[in-house]
């Protein structure tokens, strides 16, 4: 059977811990885990812990930790997700699949084509909600450090910003993934729903982006980034064939 492993945001350390009350409401009240129940948890840092709950009730979870154990590697190419902003599932999915593959960060990037604007509070709460979905891919993954989602930027900002040894904006003409040479660190960018324009490719080229494709076919915004970062992983990353 396997170990029921989830994600505490709160530093852990060995011995008895009174859970947060989301986390504690899931494994008592949803999942109907039992005193004596074993568990693993994780708090982000790399590090993880094997225990054993002591106290199941209404309103809270204890859990003892025995043992710490270390957490699952992290890729030795570090990838940063430059996600064109799309709607509904189909970000929660980019999301979830880039955690899933490794995404080291992943920024939500408002440009041109985008069909979502998100202001004020409903920004807060769509970024808390695909931390959560990054949480969930991490418990499902087995990874042990969490990517950092960041708040949506406009296109032009986040190109200021970005630093990567190879900086890629996926085009349909342009040269394959694996024409370049081995990076250490990598930055992906990918359109919304309704693609880059032409403008905005050459605004990336101009701040040392290189134009790849993936292949002939023209994948969905929520399909790119899962065919890239698993030919990136394999090609330079901890992805075996």
């Amino acid at each position: 059977m396997r170990l029921s492993r989830f994600f505490i945001d709160a530093p852990l350390s060995l011995g008895q811990h009174e859970l947060p009350e989301a986390q504690a409401h899931y494994i008592g009240r949803v999942l109907r885990h039992a005193v004596g129940d074993a568990v693993q948890l994780f708090d982000g840092s790399g590090q993880e812990y094997l225990g054993e709950l002591i106290e199941v009730s209404k309103k809270s979870v204890r859990v003892e930790l025995r043992e710490a154990i270390p957490g699952l590697s992290e890729s030795p190419l570090s990838i940063h997700l430059g996600q064109g902003l799309s709607r509904g599932e189909r970000m929660d999915w980019a999301i979830q699949k880039a955690t899933e593959l490794g995404a080291s960060e992943i920024t939500p990037i408002v440009s041109e084509r985008c069909e979502v604007r998100l202001k004020d509070e409903r920004a807060d709460k769509r970024l808390a909600h695909w931390r959560q979905v990054a949480i969930s891919a991490c418990e499902q993954c087995g990874r042990s450090v969490l990517p950092t989602i960041n708040p949506p930027l406009e296109l032009a900002t986040w190109l200021q910003q970005i630093e990567a040894d190879l900086k890629l904006v996926l085009h349909p003409v342009a040269a394959p993934l694996q024409s370049h040479d081995r990076p250490g660190s990598l930055a992906f960018l990918i359109g919304p729903e309704g693609g880059l324009s032409d403008a905005e490719v050459d605004l990336a080229k101009g701040a040392d982006f290189h134009a790849a494709r993936l292949g002939p076919r023209v994948l969905r915004t929520e399909t790119a980034p899962v065919v890239a970062l698993s030919v990136a992983q394999q090609l330079w990353g901890d992805l075996q064939a």
